[in-house]
């Protein structure tokens, strides 16, 4: 017979024996678990990671936005202190490059060897990206004109060194190249000047970009590929004075994949119905661009000039919006009292829109 104490017994040992198969069996487990290998991922998974890394890098990139301050409703006067060189100076580079014969351009049949002025800011800094704007000169003239050069800078360029040391403007790659072709005389020809800033695209395009973008950090990133100049275009303008804004009004006609900025000033081609046309046959629309203008009250082309801008902004209002700011228009226009058809007017326009671009 068994007594209660040999069953309580027998119980407490089996519950003992089940305690340490049950611990037997989860160390086992255990061990399986660590000696498990990663998972290797596929190649979709692969791609998903690669992507996510892109976007939160680009997620990092500056994001480009309207400017949505106003231009001031009369242009300032670049004061006698800014005509006299900056403690903080920017540096101008002279840049060679090769390019064509301007009416034969397609045939590449005469290499030309050319140069342009490149303005860097003050510590200029190789890891930053920067906005860039191409400056042309007038008749008369030539590459040298606008800024001047290393040993002789002009007061434009002085006056861009105090509003960058002031804060005042961003700091922005310039340059100054020439639509002059064989000679470094075929702007003083009125005539020949015309035809050629009708060529220049070609130029400016395939040579000109190519040689400044890839040794400048801009917002290509040393890319010039056509593809990539496009999709950095909010970051580009061109502008000129005179025959220099003809020059404009051309790159407007064949570059507006390449630029978002324009800034022609007392210097026509015709009136709004060709470059409504432009816009109208691109890609973009009346949001992607913004044209900056200006002329004088005692300038000989101002009539011509606001001739032109008048019929833009009202005969073709599906395109072009007169506004003081790039969020509620696309075309700025200013009459500078007094302003004449020449250099001090010319400094005075281009020092104020400068103030303006990217400095929101």
């Amino acid at each position: 017979m068994v007594s209660g104490g040999d069953v309580v017994m027998k119980k407490k040992i089996l519950s003992l024996l089940l305690s340490l198969v049950v611990l037997c069996a989860l160390t086992a487990c255990s061990s399986k678990q660590e000696t498990v290998k990663p998972t290797v991922p596929t190649d979709t998974a692969k791609q998903n990671i690669k992507e996510t890394a892109v976007q939160a890098e680009e997620s990092t990139m500056e994001p480009f936005t309207k400017n949505a301050k106003d231009i001031p409703e009369e242009l300032e006067v670049i004061s006698v202190e800014y005509r006299e060189p900056a403690a903080r100076e920017g540096t101008l580079v002279k840049l060679d490059y090769e390019t064509w014969e301007s009416f034969s351009y397609e045939k590449h049949s005469q290499k030309l060897n050319k140069t342009a002025w490149v303005y860097l800011p003050y510590g200029y800094d190789e890891t930053q990206k920067y906005n860039i704007f191409y400056l042309s000169h007038g008749g008369w003239s030539n590459e040298e004109t606008v800024l001047g050069t290393d040993r002789q800078p002009s007061e434009l360029k002085y006056a861009v060194d105090h509003a960058i040391q002031d804060d005042r403007m961003k700091p922005m790659i310039l340059v100054c190249p020439t639509y002059n072709n064989t000679s470094g005389r075929d702007s003083w020809d009125y005539s020949l000047a015309l035809q050629l800033t009708d060529q220049f695209h070609n130029e400016l395009l395939n040579d000109l970009i190519p040689a400044v973008e890839s040794k400048y950090h801009t917002w290509a990133d040393y890319n010039t590929s056509p593809e990539n100049l496009k999709d950095t275009r909010d970051h580009r303008g061109f502008g000129g004075f005179s025959m220099g804004s003809v020059n404009t009004w051309h790159t407007f006609q064949y570059c507006l994949d390449y630029f978002r900025y324009f800034m022609p000033m007392s210097g026509n081609m015709g009136d709004g119905a060709w470059i409504d046309a432009v816009v109208r046959s691109s890609d973009w629309t009346d949001e992607d661009f913004l044209i900056w203008t200006a002329t004088g009250t005692e300038d000989f082309a101002a009539s011509g000039f606001s001739y032109q801008i008048n019929s833009m902004v009202n005969d073709y209002i599906d395109t072009f919006h007169l506004a003081n700011n790039e969020v509620d228009g696309n075309v700025s226009y200013r009459i500078y009292e007094g302003g004449t058809h020449g250099p001090e007017a010319a400094n005075q326009y281009t020092f104020n829109a400068l103030l303006w671009f990217w400095n929101d």
